[in-house]
């Protein structure tokens, strides 16, 4: 009988039963894609990584990264949360101050940022992809339906798009926060309208209206195809939202390009997370996309598998 440790965080969160759950494997073992796909869906959050030795010597570890569905080639939460997690057990030396690794994931190589203070790990950041904009989906009253909104719900000031920093989102604006919290996602018309394009299988929906003054936006994920009804905290898509801010005008421009932005999300599912996302942006070019966040562990656990 083979026995695997990991650890239980919870990312974007300064609180235990806030945030995203994250499940990690730490021991570096070697198992097949299908046995990590397995462990993902008994385990059933969001997702779950598992460190693997990197295939480049220079860099510090590798990650896989899978949902209950699917193998992610990058996400937020996870690489956020799995460096902490690193940090926090010394599985990856650390000073006190800036620490910058390199966690090679499907993507590719993604810079990371461990900040310790006082002996404890107080944030880690990760650089994302700069973003790409795709198309507008221009369809109003089948967004409305899918959120179970009315179209005056929605802010049609600014365009539905999809945007991506590694995985596609599409963002939809909504007016208030009293809407946003009346969404009921009706499943039978994402799979119909939605599931087939990848560019419209993930719907975060937005609103400027927060709960907390130090907010920019309140916001809520859908990820059937990922098999994630509802995110607590989605990283991967907070880049690139923060990214739809900036480029739409959503946000107060800035005098020098930097643009500090807070997404809160998860409160309608009684998990409140904060991800802080940064924007550099000169003229028309996005030269960096960022997001970091706190993390606590909430404990540990073990899988038993048949050698």
């Amino acid at each position: 009988m083979k026995t695997l440790r990991y650890s239980l965080i919870d990312v974007f969160t300064e609180k235990p039963f806030g945030g995203n759950q994250l499940a990690v494997f730490h021991g570096e073992e070697k198992l097949s894609s299908s046995t990590m796909q397995q462990i993902a869906r008994e385990l059933n959050l969001s997702e779950t990584v598992f460190v693997c030795p990197p295939e480049n010597a220079k860099n510090h570890k590798c990650l896989r990264i899978f949902t209950p569905k699917v193998e992610l080639p990058l996400a937020g939460h996870p690489t956020i949360g799995a460096a902490f997690s690193l940090a926090e057990q010394g599985m990856i030396q650390t000073a006190e101050g800036t620490n910058e690794w390199i966690l090679e994931e499907g993507f590719g190589d993604i810079p990371v940022t461990v900040h310790k203070h006082g002996g404890q790990i107080v944030k880690v950041e990760m650089t994302q992809p700069l973003p790409e904009f795709r198309a507008n989906y221009q369809k109003t009253g089948l967004v409305a339906d899918l959120l179970s909104l009315t179209p005056k719900d929605l802010d049609v000031r600014y365009p539905f798009q999809t945007v991506s920093s590694g995985l596609p989102f599409l963002f939809i604006p909504v007016r208030s926060l009293n809407a946003i919290r009346n969404i009921q996602f009706r499943t039978d018309i994402w799979e119909r309208h939605f599931s087939r394009d990848p560019d419209t299988q993930h719907i975060f929906a937005f609103t400027t209206e927060t709960e907390e003054k130090r907010s920019t936006v309140h916001s809520r994920m859908f990820a059937p195809a990922m098999g994630i009804a509802e995110d607590p905290a989605t990283g991967a898509a907070s880049g690139p939202l923060g990214a739809y801010l900036v480029e739409h005008g959503v946000i107060p421009q800035t005098t020098n390009g930097t643009y500090h932005i807070r997404n809160e999300q998860g409160f309608e599912i009684k998990r409140p997370s904060y991800i802080d996302v940064t924007i550099a942006k000169s003229g028309n070019r996005f030269s960096l996309v960022k997001i970091g966040g706190t993390s606590v562990t909430m404990g540990q656990g073990e899988i038993y598998l048949a050698d």
